[in-house]
């Protein structure tokens, strides 16, 4: 989500009219003959509050955890079609993208709080004292995680992207932020930067911040005329390890980083386009000679699927590399109009794990869940879809975060709690067979 909420959430109300009663969510869902939802786990308390919004999702062995902005939840997958909640834990801090490694869990917390305790309030952005950043707790339990270390970072995390280091003893976070302002004390303009932290797995209480990399020393994209959002740090980055190589959203330029040196990544291209408002997300093929980029126009809260959009605003980008450039393809956008009380934009999604082919699932908030196929760059086209209904009242609702997970699909709701689906295609050959032992979405291991 593009909004920094510390600083947005008068915005969203005002876009939105969020209400104050709880959400009544219909289950007049609409979907593709392949698709069929195997399984709803609602929010339940704490996290039952119109404003307990479903952010991202992380999955490691039989285990899904899902980040909540009061918290994260760890579900027992291993029927897919009954998770159980394993255990709620309670700490707030927008947005809590979350990610796992081993034993350990990291939450990125973009909101100035008054400590960096699970009890903390809110906090003037203007206060000296203000903690945003990482936390990072022990998930050995999963039935009682421990938070165990907590790390500030300029301009707090917005997300974060893990990064396994070359020898396998430690891990870095690619901390992605934005947004800064003359009169916040720790996010001053220029904030062309990510911080990165180094998290020694043996003894993750030593995690801290090693290096902050200006990636934009000319200040990036920050004259496009339209509706952009200036380049002031990046939004999210995705890595693929395998070949030292990262692509960044970073609001008003595209980037590819050659990070074989963890702690100074080099972009070594960049690219802007006239369509799009704010560069989100990334994702690369299996091959990792393309990236789909993400343009969240209007911040996730806007309606930017009804027709009075056209199909390249608020859509998904197919680049192809070649020669280390990124070559502009196409442009992909689900073509189920959606009403102009339902926000719909692209959002996060990976790779289903296909042969020879480039698939991927995708949310696209009220807009629902779409399987699309881009191995033809020039002409993706969808091949399947779960359409829910609008929310009543009206209220940011929506897929936040739909990733395959082997054999299913797991959407997070921001408001519905836990959707499972499953898509039964032949053109998705042997995927449901392929087991992962985890699953970060923003770093890819080739399948």
């Amino acid at each position: 989500m593009a909004f920094r909420f510390g600083r947005a959430l008068a915005v969203i109300g005002a876009v939105l009219a969020l209400a104050a009663s709880p959400v009544h969510a219909s289950d007049g869902f609409k979907t593709s003959p392949n698709v069929k939802r195997v399984a709803n786990v609602p929010q339940q308390a704490p996290f039952d509050g119109p404003e307990a919004y479903g952010s991202d999702l992380a999955f490691q062995g039989n285990y899904a955890y899902q980040g909540n902005f009061h918290g994260f939840t760890v579900y027992d997958i291993r029927n897919p079609a009954k998770p159980k909640a394993v255990s709620r834990v309670t700490c707030a801090g927008a947005q809590n993208d979350i990610s796992v490694q081993g034993d350990l869990l990291f939450l990125s917390v973009d909101e100035p709080l008054s400590n960096d305790s699970c009890r903390a309030t809110g906090s003037s952005e203007t206060s000296k004292k203000a903690w945003e950043g990482i936390r990072i707790f022990d998930i050995s339990n999963k039935s009682r995680p421990k938070y165990i270390k907590s790390i500030k970072t300029a301009c707090g995390s917005h997300t974060h992207t893990l990064v396994p280091d070359k020898k396998g003893k430690s891990v870095y976070l690619y901390v992605s932020s934005y947004d800064p302002g003359a009169r916040y004390p720790s996010c001053k303009p220029p904030h062309d930067q990510i911080s990165i932290i180094k998290v020694p797995l043996k003894k993750p209480t030593a995690a801290k911040v090693v290096s902050r990399p200006v990636l934009f020393p000319d200040g990036g994209n920050e004259t496009q005329p339209g509706l952009l959002v200036p380049t002031s740090g990046c939004h999210d980055i995705t890595v693929f390890p395998k070949k030292d190589l990262a692509a960044g959203a970073c609001m008003g330029d595209g980037i590819l980083m050659d990070i074989s040196d963890r702690e100074r990544p080099k972009v070594t291209t960049r690219v802007t386009d006239a369509n799009f408002a704010f560069w989100h997300s990334a994702t690369f093929n299996n091959a990792g000679d393309k990236v789909v980029f993400t343009d969240e126009l209007g911040g996730g809260i806007a309606a930017t699927c009804t027709k009075g959009f056209n199909p390249e605003r608020g859509a998904d980008a197919v680049y192809d590399i070649e020669g280390g450039e990124l070559v502009h393809k196409s442009y992909f956008k689900i073509s189920r109009v959606q009403t102009s009380a339902e926000n719909c934009v692209a959002h996060n999604g990976s790779l289903i794990p296909v042969k020879g082919k480039d698939i991927m699932v995708q949310a696209w908030y009220q807009g629902g869940v779409s399987i699309w196929d881009f191995t033809d760059s020039a002409n993706p086209a969808e091949i399947g879809y779960f359409d829910p209904a609008p929310l009543k009242p009206i209220n940011l609702g929506g897929s936040w975060s739909a990733y395959y997970y082997n054999g299913y699909i797991y959407s997070s709701d921001i408001q519905k709690g836990l959707d499972v689906l499953r898509i039964s295609d032949k053109r998705l050959g042997s995927a449901a067979k392929v087991r992962m032992k985890a699953l970060n979405a923003q770093t890819q291991y080739a399948y």
